[in-house]
This record gives structure tokens, C-alpha cells and sequence, in this order.
């Protein structure tokens, strides 16, 4: 994957040397490889939560709603994953509707009932679910006040972890909501099944995951065992520490400037056989008599189809075998069809401009492939480079034009994808007059044309033996060098901030949101990890938003500001998470039913 950005230490005989464009180019351009390693402005917006990771950082989350509300773990559990891990949402519902309205609707009984005359545990008891009479030590009584046999409750739970509902068990009494004590349900369980039990406390764990809209599974095959979480938006494009970048959106490959819904249209016309109707439907006409497609292989308008049905190539009616090269017996079709004519030469037409930003959008990624080679090449250069002693000490300039010219030319292949779908009818159809749609075309067009010429010549550049050259050569392959990376990644933006202001801003009947252009690249997620000062200072901010009494307004903005420090960073107001808990650790390589299913 590529490597982030690194500062370049120009020695004062260098910068002497240097003249004032070339020191305002090199002033232009991050440098990305050198002795140091580039710190960025801002901490990294996304994190990797790894198996060791994650019940900690659920357990923050589960700290923080505890003592906000006063309720015991499980219940913190169930109000998260009710509200998906979104902890001000939580806030926000039960600043509007109160802790008891919030918690009903959770399905959290928060009155624990105590049986002032419990039954001694020699006495029988009848269980509703069974029927049968029971000795009331091997009766279990739930937080909502329904108690059943320890037989039928276990039976009850091992079905619904077999059915994939270990987040949320309800009770098994008649419209009662109520979810039952995941204590209760690990204890009841492992007695006969250790094996549920732990993939119970699986699901659970893993509940952090699979329910929170900020955190996903990195989609590496073979599974890595980790996931990401992002800080802010979940509109971007993440890179995991197994160097695997994907759109955390849709989690498929990075694919900006092109937008989810244009990237999942485009794959699956690439991957299927669409093209291949549209080719049937333009070089073939079906048999009359088999309805087979039937291609033309010689001048003669009368063909043969295998079946032996003889049939007009103009008209497509079913003719006899007699004909000359102008006629054929008793058969005339000179009249047109229309209707026909027109669904061909569209067909035809859609085939054509297919092909041609396909061939456009292969070329570069094939091209992307080939220069993927030159990082050894170019290391090879740098070393002979250093070998001649020159003056020139510093070659972080070929790194820096290497990696410009990897992620110009990724921006550049996706943009033909996304310019299919811009300017055809498939998406957009009423949303710009033809008049509009030619301008925005031209706009677009002439950027990335700008684009494509200033990155094939880096790419030219940057082939180049200049480990053979002179040190005057060297020098005027440096400043070229230079001078594009910092073209194209102005053209870059340029062509970014068309596609997101002039061409998808405008749209007024479609929402279509791309990952943002970054100039360093897709920037890696580093691992998480909580500090527990951290929690305590979060506790201590959400202590002040007490709960007044029947749900009175708590000071939203103490409660929502749970302060992040070190590692823990503040989340917008739509958006706070981290996680929940469980006993064990557990290998995140073997991911549950439920995951596959929903990310894989």
C-alpha cells in the first residue's frame, strides 16, 4: 500500500543553490519519504479495533451510559444496541422523552420486582410454558416479574442464539417486550451448552460491530480479524493495518471520484453479461422459427438459421429459399419499421459509448498495475543515485512524483466510470437539460484531459535511466519531477471540486456523496486504544447531566460533550460511539453467522 508522506531536510548549501521557483515548488509538495516520518495536522479519523481492543472499547460506552442513567451493565447493553451504538442519540431520546418512556421502548425493565414471600426451595410451582410442576429452586424469575422453569428458558434461549437473535432475547411471556438478563441467559446456557454460551457472549461482543454505523468490518480475504471505526464521517475511504483501503461506505474497493450507487451500477455491468445482450443485440437478429440468435456472415439479406428456417436479415420475417441477389420469392420489406430501426441504432449507440470509457477506465488501471512495478525500480535508481556521490543529496523528489503519480492516476481511472453515469441517462435522466448536460460535459472533459496529459508525462519522467544522467540532467529531471507532482495534484483537486460543486451540488432529485480528495492519500488507521483517564474524565462530564426526576431536560451539552482526551476523540452530535462487553476474548478471524451475512 502507499507509504504516508515524510519531510525532506534540505541542507543550507542546497537551499543556497536552489532558486526561488524551485524552492517555492518544493515548498508546494509534501514530501512523502525521508528520514522522518511526516506528522500529520490532525489525528488519524479512523481507528482498527482489534479482538484485544474491542471489549475495551465497549466497555467506555458501557461505563459512560451506566452512570449517566444508574442502571446495571445489561441494561446499558440493550439501550446501546437498541440505539445502535449511538450514544448521542441515546442522550438526545432521553432528554425528549425521559429514562422510563426511553427504556420501555428499549425493552429495559428498570423496576426489579422482590418477592416479599418467596417460595421455599422445597415447594412445587407450575410452570405456564410446560405445564409441569417444578421445584422452585429450578425456577428462574426474569427483571419484568415472569418466571418460567429453567428447562423451558434454556430451550427458549438456545433457539434464538441458534437463530441469530442473541442481541436482543425477549421473554417468553405473551406481549411481554421485556429482554431478559444476559447473566441469566449465559448461566442457563452453559450448563448444557458451553458451546452456545460462548457464542452467545460472541454475539454480544461483536454486537459493537455488526449494530453501529460507524464501525465496520475491514473486507480483506482472508479475514484479517479487524475492524474500523471512523470518527466523523462515513463517507470516506479508510486504509486498515493490513493495507487493504476500501470505501467505508459500501465497503468495496476505493472507488472515488465515483459515488456508491455508481460504482455498484458500474461493477455489475463490467462483471455480467450485459455488454454481451447488447453485443446479441446489435450484430444478431433472432430466428423466426427457434428464436436463437442468428449472426450474418455474408452479403446475402437471406440467411439461415441451424434449425433451417430461412428468414429476411432486413425485416426478420420468414421467407422461402428462393431468391436472387435483389429478391427473394414473394417477399417484399421496403416499408419501414421504425420502432425497430430506432432500438438497434440505440442499442448500437449505448454499446459504443460503453466502450469506449470501459477502454479508458482498463487502460489506466492497467497502466496503475505497470507502474506498481517501478517502486523497486525506482528504489534501484535512488541507491546508484547515492552511490555517485553528487551534490545533490537529497532524492525524496522521486518518491514523493512516485506516489503522486500512484494516486493521480487511481483518481483518473475511477473518473470515467463516474463520467458514464454522469452524463448518460442511466442516473440523471430530467436532472440537466441537453444544453446543461453538453456544458457540464465539456467542463468536466477538459480537466480530465489536463489531468490524463500532465500524469502520462510523470509517468514518462519518472521510467526515465536518470540514474544514468548527468548531475545537470539529474537536476532538470528533479524540477520535472517536482513540477508535475504538484500539477497534477492541483488538477486533482480542480477536477474533485467540478464533480462535487458544479456537477453532483447541482443535482436536485439525487444525493450523491464521494469521498473526498486527500492529497497524502488514503490515510492508514492506527489502533485503538482506550485510556482509562479518558473514561474517568468522560464519567465525570456525564455524572453532571443528572437525571432529574420523571425525565426532566438534563444539560445536553455536558452529557454530549464526553470528553476525549489522549486517544478518544469528540464525535459531531449525530455520531458518538464505542462498545459493550463480554467475559472472554474471542478470535475475530472467525466471524459469526451474523457478520457474514452482513458484511461478507
Amino acid at each position: 500500500m502507499e507509504e504516508d508522506y515524510y519531510l525532506s531536510s534540505h541542507s543550507e548549501e542546497e537551499e543556497e543553490d536552489l532558486s526561488n521557483d524551485e524552492a517555492e515548488l518544493i515548498n508546494g509538495i509534501e514530501n512523502e519519504d525521508s528520514n522522518a516520518q511526516w506528522v500529520p495536522s490532525k489525528p488519524p479519523t479512523s481507528k482498527v479495533i482489534t479482538k484485544e481492543s474491542l471489549l475495551a472499547a465497549q466497555r467506555v460506552d458501557l461505563q459512560r451510559v451506566m452512570d449517566l442513567l444508574s442502571v446495571r451493565e445489561h441494561h446499558a447493553r440493550t439501550l446501546l444496541i437498541h440505539f445502535r451504538w449511538d450514544v448521542e442519540k441515546l442522550i438526545a431520546v432521553y432528554v425528549e422523552k425521559g429514562k422510563a418512556a426511553m427504556c420501555a421502548e428499549a425493552g429495559v425493565t428498570l423496576v426489579e420486582l422482590v418477592d416479599l414471600d418467596p417460595p421455599d426451595s422445597t415447594s412445587i410451582l407450575t410452570c405456564n410454558i410446560c405445564m409441569d410442576d417444578v421445584p422452585a429452586k429450578d425456577v428462574t424469575l426474569m427483571d419484568c416479574g415472569h418466571s418460567f422453569c429453567n428447562n423451558c428458558w434454556t430451550e427458549h434461549f438456545v433457539v434464538k442464539i441458534n437463530e441469530g437473535q442473541s442481541r436482543r432475547i425477549r421473554c417468553m411471556a405473551h406481549k411481554c417486550n421485556a429482554i431478559c438478563d444476559e447473566a441469566i441467559i449465559r448461566k442457563l446456557v452453559s450448563v448444557r451448552h458451553p458451546d452456545l454460551a460462548e457464542k452467545f457472549d460472541r454475539f454480544l461482543l461483536e454486537s459493537y460491530i455488526e449494530d453501529n454505523k460507524m464501525v465496520k468490518w475491514c473486507p480483506s480475504i482472508p479475514h484479517c480479524g479487524n475492524a474500523i471505526r471512523v470518527e466523523n464521517d462515513e463517507f470516506c475511504e479508510v486504509e486498515c493495518s493490513c493495507g487493504l483501503q476500501f470505501c467505508f461506505s459500501c465497503v468495496s474497493e476505493a472507488h472515488s471520484p465515483c459515488s456508491c450507487l455508481m460504482w455498484e451500477l458500474w461493477s455489475k455491468k463490467c462483471r455480467d453479461e450485459s455488454e454481451t445482450v447488447n453485443w446479441i443485440t446489435v450484430h444478431t437478429k433472432p430466428c423466426p422459427k427457434c428464436h436463437k440468435p442468428v449472426e450474418k456472415n455474408g452479403g446475402c439479406n437471406l440467411v439461415s438459421c441451424i434449425c433451417g428456417q430461412a428468414f429476411c436479415w432486413l425485416c426478420g420475417v420468414a421467407t422461402g429459399r428462393d431468391h436472387t441477389w435483389s429478391h427473394i420469392a414473394n417477399h417484399s420489406c421496403g416499408r419501414y419499421k421504425e420502432d425497430k430501426e430506432k432500438k438497434a441504432e440505440r442499442a448500437k449507440r449505448d454499446l459504443y459509448r460503453y466502450m469506449h470509457y470501459h477502454n479508458r477506465y482498463k487502460a489506466h488501471i492497467d497502466s496503475s498495475k505497470q507502474e506498481s512495478r517501478l517502486r523497486e525500480t525506482i528504489k534501484q535508481k535512488v541507491s546508484r543515485l547515492e552511490a555517485r556521490e553528487l551534490n545533490l543529496r537529497d532524492f525524496s523528489w522521486v518518491t514523493n512524483g512516485l506516489y503522486r503519480l500512484f494516486r493521480s492516476r487511481r483518481a483518473l481511472s475511477y473518473s470515467y466510470p463516474f463520467a458514464f453515469y454522469m452524463f448518460g441517462n442511466d442516473l440523471f435522466k430530467g436532472e440537466m437539460t441537453r444544453k446543461d448536460r453538453e456544458i457540464k460535459q465539456h467542463l468536466f472533459e477538459d480537466q480530465q484531459q489536463q489531468l490524463e496529459s500532465n500524469v502520462e508525462k510523470l509517468s514518462k519522467f519518472l521510467e526515465e535511466p536518470f540514474d544514468e544522467y548527468s548531475e545537470e540532467n539529474v537536476l532538470q529531471i528533479r524540477m520535472d519531477v517536482i513540477n508535475l507532482s504538484v500539477i497534477t495534484d492541483n488538477l486533482c483537486k480542480k477536477m474533485y471540486e467540478c464533480i462535487e460543486n458544479d456537477l453532483l451540488g447541482s443535482l436536485q432529485f439525487s444525493i450523491h456523496i464521494i469521498a473526498p480528495y486527500q492529497s497524502k492519500g488514503i490515510q492508514k488507521a492506527e489502533e485503538l486504544t482506550v485510556g482509562w483517564s479518558a473514561q474517568a474524565s468522560s464519567n465525570n462530564k456525564d455524572q453532571k447531566a443528572t437525571d432529574q426526576s420523571n425525565g426532566d431536560a438534563i444539560a445536553i451539552g455536558q452529557a454530549s460533550a464526553s470528553g476525549t482526551s489522549d486517544e478518544r476523540l469528540q464525535f459531531p452530535r449525530k455520531r458518538a460511539r464505542k462498545g459493550s462487553s463480554a467475559d472472554s476474548l474471542f478470535d475475530l478471524n472467525h466471524l459469526p453467522g451474523e457478520a457474514r451475512r452482513t458484511n461478507l
